[in-house]
């Protein structure tokens, strides 16, 4: 068996992250499967961990820390991930998301990039990045913007979303911002390669509390799955077994969420509330 690969601590917060985790999990005796099993993750997830590729979840790094026994230290390394600029991960989504066929994603708090405003783009940065200069949020706006000339390509890829009730009801920029938002939504909406739902709160628990997840499908080649719950804190997933347990995840959700039609109602009924709604 192959030594593992060494990594250096200093050369990024992620990489410190990672050398903390092994040395945890190399002082209980514990492989990286043995600790995967305890986490609910695949081995592989583990190992990207480690290596400082990806980022656990708020709820994973407070797994791991507990199961290790590191007294919240390793928890609050994490902690400082979460000022870290756009992950390697979300890079590598760009990427895939130019090239997919087919597109399904479960937002848990905003609309997805794809389908965002202006406005409301600008107002989730801002928000979302404080510490960034006016100069910064104009540019990463433009590049949110600029990515949906994915849905405008001759053959478009089949965008399928279902939002969490909280994405209709939060008031994001106020009921300007958020009525031109929910328009935009119903507009998209009416093209074909295009469905909207919303999972409603009553659907009560469902398989993807926690975060927000996509699976990104190809004409070629094998689906992938990108996994967020916040800042930073993203993982792009191709182990063939973990992608179909996500894809399984996002099939419940789906099955559970209001019909297209019915869904366009709830965010007329939303704008409505928002008092942005003209029914004529």
């Amino acid at each position: 068996m192959p030594a593992p690969k060494e990594l250096d601590p200093s050369s990024s917060l992620p990489a410190l992250y990672g050398t903390k985790l092994r040395r945890l999990r190399e002082r209980v005796g514990w492989t990286q499967k043995e600790l995967a099993e305890k986490v609910y993750l695949s081995h592989s997830r583990i190992a990207q961990f480690e290596l400082g590729k990806e980022i656990p979840a708020a709820e994973v790094s407070e797994m791991l820390d507990e199961v290790l026994g590191a007294d919240g230290d390793l928890h609050d390394l994490w902690a400082h991930l979460r000022r870290l600029p756009p992950s390697d991960a979300f890079r590598k989504y760009k990427e895939y998301e130019a090239k997919a066929s087919a597109i399904h994603q479960y937002q848990a708090h905003c609309v997805p990039g794809l389908l965002q405003t202006e406005a409301y783009a600008r107002e989730i940065m801002t928000h979302a990045l404080p510490w960034a200069s006016a100069k910064e949020i104009d540019e990463w706006v433009d590049a949110r913007i600029a990515r949906s000339s994915v849905l405008r390509k001759e053959v478009p890829p089949l965008l399928w979303v279902v939002l969490d009730e909280a994405v209709i009801r939060r008031l994001v920029g106020g009921p300007s911002v958020m009525g031109a938002q929910m328009a935009h939504l119903l507009e998209m909406s009416r093209e074909p390669h295009i469905e909207i739902q919303v999972l409603p709160y009553a659907a009560g628990t469902h398989a993807a509390m926690g975060g927000s997840l996509t699976v990104l499908s190809f004409g070629t080649g094998p689906d992938v799955v990108y996994l967020e719950g916040g800042l930073s804190l993203t993982a792009m997933v191709r182990d063939r077994k973990a992608v179909a347990r996500h894809s399984h995840r996002y099939d419940l959700v789906h099955a559970l969420a209001l019909p297209p039609a019915e869904s366009r109602r709830w965010i007329e009924k939303a704008m409505e509330e928002f008092g942005t709604w003209d029914s004529n």
